[in-house]
């Protein structure tokens, strides 16, 4: 897993800068020169349609059983459907990948796929000079080009003189190579994904065996169009390997340095979560229930765990974001290990029912996948913003622990974390993840069964309390003198009936009280138990011995270490730390905030960790912010850090 590689072991600071040549040679048996790259970006763009996230996804798994390191980033359109042809309804996929570790989806692209003048003007902006264009030709007609916008064709205007330009007719190639099948000329054009795949497939020596038999898989049902898809993606690598315009293909050697040894996969952020879920109940012995309602970017959440049912595993879809925590809650109250997945939005309307967990203290995960609001907002795109509604988004002190991952293989370490915390201190728990980890993904190594935590819990059996008169009762209030946690007694255990409400109890028995002193009692006692729980310390990775912090959390992780990567590599001294745990904090964060002259928290919000940093311990913590939507880049951020240190 590439978080678990040391920023110390790839000292040359260079995650998401331009590929290096590290080598070329003859191509044996043929006359087209093989260059050695040590990483490569590459960005599919195209029209909604297009089936660029496919092409993408194929490419990276392609790119994961050859063994390279990678990190993702998809884009989505924010419309279900925008007007074809439209900057709106741009799709795009970027893949970073590597022979050594590496931390972000890149910086830059050194190789662009336009499938049209859209996704050309949409994308050329992030393109350095120098690089590699490869355009759908067939697509720049100039009713399409005067619809985003262009004047002219940018392929024979000049603008692109600076870059490698290959014009390929994709779409009339696609047709030609599909003219045996019995399709129309729209079917037959709805491959030229394909042939674009096998085009990039032959420039950099991915394998072809998973791809074939993806779409074999596929289009199971419909062999004509699974065998007219290989055609194209077959005929996309012979023309590769046979124009005169791509003189050099390319080769990025497995990273093999760079993961510890084990069985590796690819994984996105929301796959790993929900992997993390199931391993949570397996490991806790007990069923799991997902209470949902879809929404953009966690529905993927909902619809993974609906397919492991083998597991244990319960999914209900509900009416709405109320119905599915409160379903969610019920099975807690029921004895499952109960989980409600959700956006931003989404938060606001389960807050009533989060507060009325925190009064039962019963365990339930609540996660948000972040997204850019306020409102409906950027349902596709990517934000850290959640953060204090998490910490206090609910009326009367009504505290609940945040953990928050880090990468999109981290996710299913999190889930397992928060799962541990639900459970030994009853209590919600959140789960911050966000849309760039969700959607992201990266290598991850399989843990073995014996690696996972034990999470196995004890259900109230009887009587835990004796009256004055020696009567054994049951007191569902009766805390843990360790954790504060109070006893989880399953419905229709006989002698263990409770009252349950949203009303306040009273100390020890539950029952209704309106009592002052009971009340604030109470409050302090919830406090008390969220404070009290067990989190590691945290971290610093600090070689050099900086006076500057740059402070993290959740998914500013990769572009953090890349950032400090590339200013350590200049030789200029900088410490990094990364919060898992945001309430409660690590014990020692005040010790360690307070050894360093400047702390820079970067947040994809306007500095919501920063606010509490500084009222928690009033340091004069420095924000670094960005809210459009998209993560950092690290260049940006190793600028932003170095003018930091200058100051």
């Amino acid at each position: 897993m590439t978080s678990q590689v040391s920023p110390a072991e790839q000292a040359d600071g260079t995650d998401g800068a331009d590929a290096a040549v590290v080598g070329e040679q003859r191509k044996p048996g043929g006359t087209k020169d093989v260059r050695r790259l040590d990483r490569v970006i590459i960005r599919f763009a195209g029209d909604s349609g297009d089936g660029m996230q496919l092409t993408g996804d194929r490419f990276t798994s392609e790119t994961a059983s050859f063994g390279n390191d990678l990190s993702t980033l998809p884009n989505f359109p924010a419309e279900i459907r925008a007007p074809a042809g439209t900057l709106p309804g741009v799709s795009s996929f970027q893949l970073h990948f590597a022979d050594h570790d590496i931390l972000t989806p890149g910086d830059a692209p050194n190789v662009l796929v336009a499938m049209n003048p859209a996704a050309l003007k949409a994308n050329i902006a992030d393109v350095p000079r120098g690089a590699q264009i490869i355009v759908n030709t067939d697509e720049f007609t100039k009713r399409a080009m005067q619809k985003v916008g262009y004047a002219a064709s940018p392929l024979e205007d000049g603008s692109l003189d600076g870059y490698q330009l290959h014009p390929v007719p994709l779409t009339t190639l696609t047709v030609e190579a599909l003219k045996e099948f019995d399709l129309t000329r729209k079917e037959a054009e709805r491959s030229k994904n394909m042939f674009a795949l096998g085009l990039l497939s032959w420039m950099y020596h991915r394998p072809t065996e998973g791809t074939e038999k993806f779409l074999k898989s596929k289009f199971a049902k419909k062999p004509d169009i699974a065998a007219a898809n290989i055609a194209a993606f077959r005929a996309g690598w012979n023309f590769g390997e046979t124009t005169e315009d791509f003189a050099v293909s390319y080769e990025v050697a497995p990273a093999a340095q760079a993961f510890p040894a084990g069985v590796y996969r690819n994984i996105s952020g929301n796959l790993a979560l929900s992997y993390g879920l199931v391993a949570a109940s397996r490991q806790a012995d007990l069923p799991l229930f997902l209470g949902s309602y879809p929404i953009t970017p966690a529905s993927d959440i909902l619809h993974e765990l609906s397919k492991h049912k083998n597991f244990g595993v319960r999914t209900f879809q509900a009416e709405d974001e109320i119905a599915g925590i409160g379903a969610a809650l019920g099975a807690a109250f029921g004895g499952s290990l109960a989980v409600t997945t959700t956006s931003g939005p989404g938060v606001a309307l389960k807050s009533e029912t989060i507060g009325l967990a925190v009064s039962l203290e019963l365990p339930l995960l609540v996660i948000d996948i972040q997204r850019g609001g306020p409102s409906t907002g950027l349902p596709t795109k990517t934000e850290q913003a959640d953060l204090l509604q998490a910490m206090y988004g609910r009326n009367g002190e009504a505290p609940v622990p945040i953990v928050a991952p880090r990468t999109p293989a981290d996710c299913f370490d999190a889930a397992l974390d928060a799962a541990r915390i639900a459970l030994t201190y009853r209590t919600p728990v959140f789960l911050l993840s966000d849309g760039y980890l969700a959607n992201g993904s990266e290598p991850w190594r399989i843990p073995s069964p014996d690696e996972l935590p034990d999470l196995r819990v004890q259900f109230a059996q009887g009587p835990n309390h004796a009256l004055a008169d020696g009567t054994e009762v049951f007191w569902p209030y009766k805390r843990d003198p360790h954790t504060l946690a109070r006893p989880w007694a399953i419905p229709g255990t006989p002698g263990l009936e409770h009252r349950i409400g949203g009303i306040e109890k009273q100390d020890g028995t539950g029952n209704i009280s309106y009592d002052p002193a009971n009340h604030e009692f109470m409050v302090r006692t919830r406090q008390a138990k969220i404070d009290g729980i067990e989190v590691p310390d945290l971290e610093v990775d600090d070689p050099h011995a900086a006076r500057t912090l740059v402070l993290g959390w959740g998914s500013t992780y990769g572009p953090i270490t890349a950032a400090v990567r590339r200013l350590r590599a200049a030789g200029t001294p900088i410490a990094q730390a990364h919060l898992r745990h945001l309430n409660p904090f690590p014990r020692n964060l005040a010790a360690v905030l307070k050894g360093y002259d400047r702390v820079v928290v970067p947040e994809m919000n306007l500095g919501q960790l920063a606010t509490l940093i500084r009222a928690r311990y009033l340091v004069d913590a420095h924000s670094y912010n960005q809210v459009n939507g998209m993560p950092f880049k690290a260049e940006q951020l190793a600028a932003a850090l170095k003018e930091a240190i200058d100051d």
